[in-house]
């Protein structure tokens, strides 16, 4: 299968958002930002890069939405399409003179008309389907940390592996697609090594929790902390563990009024993004690093 990412980016009001479409020369159509992953490239590492070269913006992305198949050369073609938006509002838009020559801001009727494929034609009735606005919470699970059994001294201590460091250095990339400011871990070294590179690429501090571990869970303290970052008005990360973190999502579940909380199993390195907008929750993405 062919793997490729993108985004419906928008600008303007939610009532009435105008959408970016590309032209590409070589093929003489208008389309939504997209292209094919790199080899070993996170998917929303790719969709990040791919509207960048496309339209010259640094968007944050949104909620996901419906991916997109079809037939390309006689192989299956996914892409996978977000939300997103431009701090500067789309100001700074621009193709790259090569693959995309001229990028416009089109009302999403109109856009419809103007866009080449029945399939984007679809996806932008997804857009409507819940709100445009949404701040995300990231539930993340550390990254791989070696061998429990193997590790002689305190297990908060126990660090990550040359695997999961390798895993940190993604997820430095893959987190900056929601721009999250606040950063709440596990006060064990192998969380706080899994957000330490975010961290410290965008300058920010990280917060240790000793509730949020596995060897000083405190439920009451967890919620105070669950539903602290769900009341922030800026995205959030909270770091733990595979055995905590799926009572962490049940909190946020209970404070967004969901009729369910839903099974959080997540890969080390793994994490999910509950969007949630006016005190209730939108949509739960789950992704793996």
């Amino acid at each position: 299968m062919i793997r490729a990412a993108g985004a419906v980016v928008w600008r303007g009001e939610e009532t009435d958002p105008e959408i970016a479409l590309v032209h590409r020369p070589a093929y003489d159509d208008w389309s939504l930002p997209k292209g094919k992953l790199r080899h070993g490239e996170h998917v929303i590492a790719a969709a990040l890069r791919e509207v960048r070269e496309e339209t010259g913006l640094r968007v944050v992305l949104g909620r996901a939405l419906p991916p997109v198949h079809y037939l390309k050369d006689g192989r299956l073609k996914r892409v996978d399409y977000w939300l997103a938006r431009d701090p500067g509002d789309g100001r700074a838009a621009g193709g790259d003179g090569e693959e995309v020559d001229e990028v416009v801001w089109l009302p999403i009727e109109e856009a419809a008309r103007r866009l080449s494929y029945d399939w984007d034609r679809r996806l932008l009735r997804a857009v409507g389907a819940a709100p445009l606005t949404t701040t995300p919470l990231v539930f993340l699970r550390h990254a791989l940390a070696g061998s429990r059994q193997e590790w002689k001294g305190d297990d908060d201590h126990r660090p990550l592996d040359e695997r999961g460091l390798a895993q940190a250095e993604i997820l430095a990339t893959v987190l900056g697609a929601y721009r999250p400011e606040r950063l709440v871990s596990s006060h064990s070294r192998r969380c706080t090594q899994t957000i330490g590179p975010y961290a410290e690429r965008h300058g920010l501090e990280v917060r240790g929790e000793k509730a949020l571990s596995e060897s000083g869970y405190d439920p009451r303290e967890a919620e105070r902390l669950v539903r602290e970052s769900l009341a922030a008005a800026e995205a959030a990360v909270l770091c733990s563990h595979g055995k905590v973190l799926p009572a962490l999502l049940g909190m946020a579940g209970e404070a967004l009024h969901r009729t369910r909380s839903a099974d959080l199993a997540l890969a080390k390195g793994g994490f999910a993004v509950l969007h949630h907008a006016a005190g209730r929750a939108v949509t739960l993405e789950r992704y793996v690093t």
